[in-house]
Parts: C-alpha cells; structure tokens; sequence
C-alpha cells in the first residue's frame, strides 16, 4: 500500500478514531496529488491494480473532476489515453495489452460512479469526437452479463445526469441533451432497440436480474425514441408475455407498457395507439380474488392506461372516436377501481384526479346510464377506503400522541382533496350517493369489534361531507334519503362512541345538518341529548368536551327561542360542567387555541339573554350562574395576600377562568335587553364589573389577568354601551397606571372602541387619560425612523413598531370623531408639538402608503377643526405656519418626488389623493398666502417649469 492509498484511507475513514490534523493532512496530499500532470494515468493504473474500494471510488471520482472541469486544457494525447483506458475498463478489455482492471466486479456504487465519468465523456464528446461509443458498445455486449450491466448502467445514468426532464437542468444541458439525442436517433437508437429485445429474450429465464436491467433503461427512453420501434409484432407480445408469465419481470415489463401509453402524441394517434395495444387481455387476470402480486405489479400500467384513455376521450371530436374511448375506459375501469381500492397506486397517479375528471364527463350525460350509475358506486367505494383510518393508529389517534397527530394531519390533508370528488359524484347522482352513505353506516354499526371503530368514523365523515354538496334547503327539508339518514344518525348510539375520532365526526355531522332539526322541532330533545350527554359535553375525552360546548353554542344560535321549553333541562344537564369549568383541574389544563372551554357559557347567555325568557326566570338564572363566580372571585381576591407563591399562580389561573366565562355569559345579552327593556339585568352586570375592577388593584402588574380584565371592559362597553360610564375613570386610571409600553397597545384598542361607541359623550374622560398616554408612548417612540441595519429587528423594537402603528390610528380615529380639540387640552398641550412632528415625519416618509395617508388625513381635519377662513382669528397660534411653510412643501411637494413614490402601485394613488386633497382645504382656508409660498419656495426647489407653475395655480383656484 502506497502513500496515496494510505491517504485515501485516511479521508474516508468514518471511525472517529482518527484525529482532524492526521484527515487535514491526509486531504491535503491527495489535493496535491490531484494537480500532478499526470493524474489521470496515475488513477487509471491504481483502477488497474488497488482492490481497495476507497481507492477506486476517489480515482474514479478525480477522473470525472479533470474530464468535468479540465476537459479544455487537457492534451489531445491525454484525452485519447482516457478514452481508450476508461472504454476498455467498460468492456472488460485489458488497458494496455497486459492489465485488466477488474471494476465490473465492484459492488454497485463502484460501477455507477464509473458510468458517471463515462457519461462526463459522452457529454464532451458525443457525437462530434467520439461519434462511435454506442456501436463500439454494442460490438461488446456478446461478452455477456457484465458488460451488459454496465451499459445499462451508463444509459441509466445519460438519462439521470441529461436527459431526463424530471430535474432541472441548466442551457447548456438542455442544448447537450437535444445534441446527443438526435445523434442517437440517427444512428443508433434502432440497434440499441434490437439489442434490448435480443437480451430480454435470450436472459428472461436465466438472468432476470439482467432482463430487469434492461427493461428500466428502455423504460427511461421509450418517452422520445420512435414509439414504432416498440409498438410492434415483436415488441408489444414479448412484453404482454412478461406480464402473463413470468412473476419477476412482471413489474418491470409493465413499467415499460406505462411508457408507451403516457408517450406525449396528438390525441388522434394516441388513441389508435391504445385501441391497438388490446391492453384488456391483462384486465382479464384481475378479478377481486386475483394474485395480490402480480395486481400490485401492473397497478401503474392500469391507473396510467386509463387516465391516457380519458384524455383521449375528453381531447377527440368524433363522436365515433369519442364512444369507442368510452368503451375503453369502461372495459379498464373495473381493474382501476379494484387497484385503487387493494394497491397502492403510483405517486404521480393521482386517484382524485383522476376520478375527478371522469365525474367530470357524466355532468352532461342524462340520466346516466346502469353502467355510469354502476360506476358511480365503485367510485364512493374508493372513497370509503381511502378515508378510512388504519386499525394500526386507532391508540395513537384515540390519545393523539406524535404519531397519532402526523396521521391524523395526513388523513385530514387528504381529505380536503377528496371532499371535492365527493361533492361532483353527489350532484352527479345524489341519489346512489345517499343510498351508499346509508348502507356504509348501517354495515359500519354492524362490523366487527376490530374494525369498528374506523368504519363507523369513515361512515360518519361521507355523512358529514355529503352535506358540503347539499343546499341548506334540500337539508332544511329532507330530500331525498336525508329525511330518514339525519334522525337515524341523531338517535343512533354507536358501540364505539368513546372513541375520540368517532365522537367527533358525529358532533360535527350532526351540526352539519341542524336546519333539518330547526324545521323539525320534534327531533331537538333528541338531538340536545346528543350533545349534552357522554357522547358531548360529558365525553371522557377533554378535546370532544370543548369542541361539543362549541358546537352546541353554534347549534343555540341556530335554535334559539325554539329551546327556550328546553332552558331548564339544559341548564340543569351543566351543572357540572359549569362547576368544572372554573376548578382548578381545569383551569390547569393547556388548551390551546379558542376552544378553551367557555363557549358553554356563551351558549347559556344566548339561552338565558333572550326577551322571550321571563324576567324573574331571566334573573333567576343570571343570579344562579353570576353570584357564586363573583363570590369565588371576591374571597380570592380577600385572600390573596395570604397566598403562597406555591398557591398564588392556581388561584390567578382560577380568577382567569371566571372572567372568561363571564365575559363569554354576557355575549347572550342585548344592549337594549339590559339597559332599556329590563334594567335589572343591566345592574347585575355593573355589580359583575365593579367586583372584577378589583382584580386590577389586587394583581396590577399581571399581564394575562389584565387582559382578560380588558377583554370583559370591551364586552362591557357593547353591552351596558353608556351606562358603564361611571366605571371607566376607574378602570382606565388602573390600567394605564401599570401598563408597559408594549401592553399600550391593548390599552389603545380599548380607547377606539370607546371613541367610535360614543363619540363626544367620551371627551372628557380621554381628556383625563390622554396627557399620560401622550408621555408614557413619546417617551419609548422615536419621532422619526426606527433604527435599520444588522441586530435591530430586535422583539422590542418590533413591539414598538406595533405601539406606534396603534398609535397612529388611535390619533385617527380621536381626529375623526370630532375629538381633535383634545390635543388642545392645558394638559395635552405640552404634546402637541410633538405630535405634530411625528404626524409630519410619517406623512412623508412612512414606508407604508396607508400609514401615510392616515396621517395625511389628520392633518386635513385638523385644518378644518382649527383654521377659520382666510383673515380668520387663529385658533392655535402657529399652527397655519407650520401647514403652510412645513408641511406643504415637504409633505405636498418633496416627497412626492422621492423614486421611492411609485404611482403604478394603487396604496400610492390613494396616498395621492388625499395630499392632493389636502392642498385643496389649504387653499380654501389659507388662500393665496398658502399658493404663494407654496409656489414661490417649494416649486424653484424643485426645478418646475413656469408653465407647469401656472398650470397648478389655475387648476387649484378652480
């Protein structure tokens, strides 16, 4: 062993036991080695004589490198050297008459490395040098298996490395590919045919590891030789009796028959080439007890022959033409429809699309044929068994572990796809369709144990998917079967109604069709029982729980005043869960998502709230439900200087728990309902909000409490609207009093639903608050840009980022709901300026045009709020200055001229008319001392022609 294949040794050691230093080393001589002159010969002899594979992978590797990078400076000499050594090695010759190097006999990887440097050459050559290399090939393969291996390999590989236009490829590949192909079919390609036919017929029995050799690369070719070099008297039998026959070349026999059939022809020449293959002698073989083997093996042939039959049918003119596809298809489509339902069935055939769009083909048809309605059932028996679960997963689904979760994903993926070919076939024969969904759920209730479980739920879901196709009318009335399929799915109690999946499709199956129930009110104690017993809210599973409590408040909104006789059994049925609800069990839990759980209480508000429901039983039902939840808040709130650290984050998560379902109850009730109709009720929730203010003094400084504190203020303001006046001062010192820069936001959003609710009735409450949030925000917000660059898409400037884009509407929305004279306020005024700045920094330069526009609107009101016409007394001293010799010029005129103001974008145009508004208002309030500036500074900075000067001057006094 010589220092190179010690080296070489070294670099492909994957021991670990090798220090990096002794591998630097080691990398660095054989680098060296590789710019020797002489490398190529130095790789071939070591090809010659080193049976170390390590070492004939690196040499064969260095010479592709020097073919592939060097190839130009390479000598004519050298070139001729590697070409004769490397085809010799192919071809199992000796190099130089005395030394064979034995590569052919080297595992797999080995030989197809050395198909790659092969095929570098073929690239650089072929046909302009080397115009020979298939002939000199074919004059070879007699040797036997060896070399007939390697020249498949080295087709093979022209195909992965050129050819194929299944990778992308660079334009200089494209041209070598288009080069090397019409060479080949000039020259070569009908012998290379022969020679496939001659091998597969001698070897079929003897080497068919071989014969499948040959038969992948054909396969590779068949897509832009002459297909008639194949379609043939003696091609097209040889592989229908692979098929028929022999077991091993089976798959790969049909392989090439699927590349026949999915060669690229116009549709005429394509559907003589199927009528001619007479495929149906393989579809005879199939039969539901057929050899599960060979069915799998020739899956693709018949998946891929019938979706070419398809689109020949869909592609032809000629009626003729158009009904002998048609009998084609109809003679396959019983093999398709067994292989999708027993195999599986090639990636690139897609199933749904496939029977997407021979749904496609019967829209027109009616009625449909017994054969077209025959179909149509095998059809949703593809369906039923592709959107039934594996038993396999029925643990992981059932507790929705890892695995459990990624089927769960799948399937629901897969789902999405299928619902569409669901809804075609129902509205294509919504009959045979109902008919099926009723028999899969009547054979799914009588299945076997272990299979229980996922045919109830694949029923259950075509039930629940049927309606996607089906109008609210047609569910409203019942056509059809669904007046028999809906109440025999609602008083159905499944064996495996335990099971989470099941539960869950049938929840949401039997919201799906709650307009039949809303117009048959026979059938809702049926249905609320559904809902409200085990197989809902009370499941044992806490994910069917929550989306039950869900559910039925959906199914509540529908109802309504029709369950109204039904309040107190319902209310009575929760109990428990309006208990648990606010437990500690539960409020430990992690839910996630909006989900969590208080829906029940928005569905008992919704109950409760309306005015159809008596006073007194109203109250009643408010006081049961408000009292105890206000008390638990009330004693925890007492005690929670006694509370541990241990102790303190249970009881916050249980205070947390009650202002949700308070604030989810209070959803039910109307402003009028509690304001004006019926006060009483309006008081209970003024009392609710006084006690949960105290959250704020007892926990100010935490931030999910805070929250949901807020969130029950917004619901408070659409629900007591200006009765809740008197709480606010209150509510809004707390909050402002703790508040962070980045909870500001919040704060912010609560402000412009108070401004927009009740407009100049708000003065003087944001009179009060305004000067604190002024300070607290201009103290953290720059006035001009947030710092750019490397390291400054920090989470904190990205929260301030947020706070000043609020910000900007909060001054919007003040500006637009005739609040402007708060900015002018003795303790806002300090602000103004500030305010002013930031309002003109954005309007210019804000990279967002709608931010812009914002602020260029505020300045419009306040020209209008502030400045009287011209001569007019000046309401704040300075201002019209400022508008006319700041902001006129570098808003109205400068930045409009930055590259940065694109007028094809459509935010830009509407940008645009709002400064061109403004220059408008400018001039009607300010009149010529606003035009004179405006003209006589701003335009001779901006080197404007006079005559364009005297345009604008015209345009704007008209």
């Amino acid at each position: 062993m010589d220092d190179l294949e010690k080296a070489i040794l070294i670099l492909f050691d994957v021991s670990g036991s090798l220090d990096d230093e002794l591998k630097k080393k080691a990398k660095d001589y054989c680098d060296d080695i590789k710019e020797k002159p002489s490398i190529c010969s130095i790789c071939i002899k070591k090809l010659c004589f080193s049976s170390l594979l390590e070492v004939q992978f690196w040499c064969l590797q260095t010479l592709q490198d020097v073919i592939r990078i060097r190839y130009a400076s390479v000598s004519q000499d050298e070139k001729f050297f590697i070409r004769k050594s490397v085809f010799s090695i192919a071809c199992s010759e000796p190099i130089d008459d005395k030394n064979v190097a034995r590569l052919l006999e080297s595992p797999a990887y080995i030989k197809n490395k050395f198909a790659q440097v092969l095929v570098t050459l073929i690239y650089f050559e072929y046909p302009l040098i080397w115009s020979s290399v298939f002939f000199d090939f074919l004059s070879h393969l007699s040797k036997g298996a060896v070399v007939i291996d390697m020249f498949c390999r080295i087709l093979n590989v022209l195909d992965d490395e050129l050819i194929s236009l299944d990778y992308t490829r660079s334009s200089e590949e494209m041209v070598a590919a288009g080069r090397i192909k019409d060479a080949m079919r000039q020259q070569c390609v009908p012998q290379i045919v022969r020679v496939w036919y001659d091998i597969v017929s001698l070897y079929r029995n003897s080497d068919q590891e071989l014969c499948t050799s040959v038969l992948e690369s054909m396969r590779r070719y068949i897509s832009w030789i002459d297909i008639g070099l194949i379609v043939n008297d003696a091609f097209i039998p040889l592989l229908f009796d692979l098929i028929l026959v022999s077991e091993h070349l089976r798959g790969a026999a049909a392989a090439c028959l699927l590349a026949v059939v999915s060669k690229r022809m116009e549709p005429q020449s394509k559907f003589l080439l199927l009528q001619s293959l007479q495929i149906s002698r393989v579809f005879g073989l199939i039969a539901d007890d057929g050899d599960s083997d060979f069915i799998s093996s020739i899956s693709g042939l018949l998946s891929g022959y019938a979706a070419e039959v398809l689109e020949c049918f869909k592609r032809l003119n000629s009626a003729e033409e158009k009904g002998i596809s048609m009998e084609l298809l109809n003679e396959v489509l019983p093999s398709v429809f067994y292989v999708m339902q027993n195999c599986e069935v090639d990636a690139p055939f897609s199933i749904v699309q496939f029977l997407s769009a021979y749904v496609g083909t019967m829209k027109s048809l009616s009625p449909l044929s017994e054969k077209q309605l025959h179909n149509v059932g095998r059809i949703l028996e593809v369906i039923h068994t592709h959107i039934r679960y594996d038993p396999t997963y029925r643990n992981n689904l059932d507790v929705l572990d890892k695995i459990g979760k990624e089927e769960e994903d799948r399937m629901a993926e897969f789902r999405r796809d299928i619902l569409v070919l669901l809804r075609s076939v129902s509205r294509v024969a919504p009959d045979v369709t109902q008919i099926f969904i009723r028999n899969s759920i009547v054979s799914a209730v009588a299945s076997p144990p272990d299979r229980n479980v996922e045919e109830v739920e694949a029923a259950l879901y075509l039930f629940y998917a049927l309606g996607e196709s089906i109008s609210d009318e047609s569910i409203r009335t019942g056509s059809g079967l669904l007046s028999e399929l809906v109440p025999t799915i609602i008083s159905t109690r499944f064996p495996c109604h335990s099971n989470r999946l099941v539960a869950l499709v049938y929840l949401e199956a039997v919201t799906r069709y709650m307009k039949f129930v809303q117009e048959n009110a026979k059938y809702i104690p049926i249905v609320l029982a559904a809902y409200l017993d085990e197989r809902g809210i009370h499941h044992p599973k806490i994910d069917v729980s929550l989306r039950a409590s869900y559910l039925f408040m959906r199914v509540v909104k529908l109802l309504k005043m029709k369950l109204v006789p039904f309040i107190e059994t319902i209310l009575q049925s929760l109990q428990d869960t309006v208990a648990r609800f606010t437990s500690m069990d539960y409020a430990s839990k992690d839910l996630l998502g909006s989900e969590d759980g208080s829906h029940i209480f928005e569905a008992i508000g919704l109950l409760i709230g309306m005015e159809d429901v008596p006073l007194e039983k109203q109250s009643d039902y408010l006081t049961t439900l408000l009292t105890p939840l206000c008390q638990q808040v009330d004693e925890l709130l007492k005690n929670a200087k006694l509370l541990s650290p241990e102790e303190a984050p249970e009881k916050i998560a249980i205070i947390q728990q009650i202002i949700m379902a308070i604030n989810s109850l209070s959803k039910g009730f109307s402003e009028r309902l509690v304001t004006a109709s019926r006060p009483a009720i309006g008081l209970m929730f003024k009392q609710t909000l006084d006690i949960l203010l105290q959250v704020l003094v007892v926990f100010p400084k935490i931030e999910p409490l805070r929250n949901k504190v807020m969130s029950f203020i917004h619901r408070m303001v659409e629900t007591l609207g200006a009765s809740v006046f008197p709480y606010l001062p209150k509510a809004l010192e707390q909050l402002l009093a703790e508040t962070e820069p980045k909870e500001m936001v919040s704060f912010l959003l609560l402000l412009n639903q108070l401004i927009c609710k009740f407009n100049t009735l708000f003065h003087d409450i944001l009179e009060e608050v305004f000067p604190a949030i002024a300070g607290m925000i201009f103290n953290v917000v720059p006035r001009d840009a947030f710092p750019s660059g490397p390291g400054t898409n920090t989470e904190e400037i990205r929260e301030l980022q947020e706070l000043q884009r609020t910000l900007y509407t909060f001054l919007h929305v003040i500006a637009t709901h005739n609040l402007s004279s708060i900015f002018l306020s003795p303790k806002s005024r300090g602000y103004l300026d500030s305010i002013m700045q930031l309002l003109l920094y954005t309007s210019c330069n804000h990279r967002d045009n709608l931010v812009r526009k914002a602020c260029v609107q505020i300045f419009i009101i306040l020209i209008n709020d502030w400045c009287t016409r011209p001569h007019g007394e000046e309401k704040v001293p300075g201002f019209q200055k400022f508008m006319i010799e700041v902001f006129a010029t570098n808003c109205c005129l400068y930045s409009l001229l930055d590259k940065s103001f694109e007028f094809h974008d459509a935010n830009t145009l509407v940008l645009f008319g709002e400064i061109v508004l403004a220059q408008k208002v400018m001039y009607e309030k300010f009149g010529d001392e606003f035009l004179i500036h405006f003209v006589s500074k701003g335009f001779p900075a901006a080197r404007c022609p006079q005559d364009l000067v005297a345009q604008y001057c015209q345009k704007l006094q008209e």
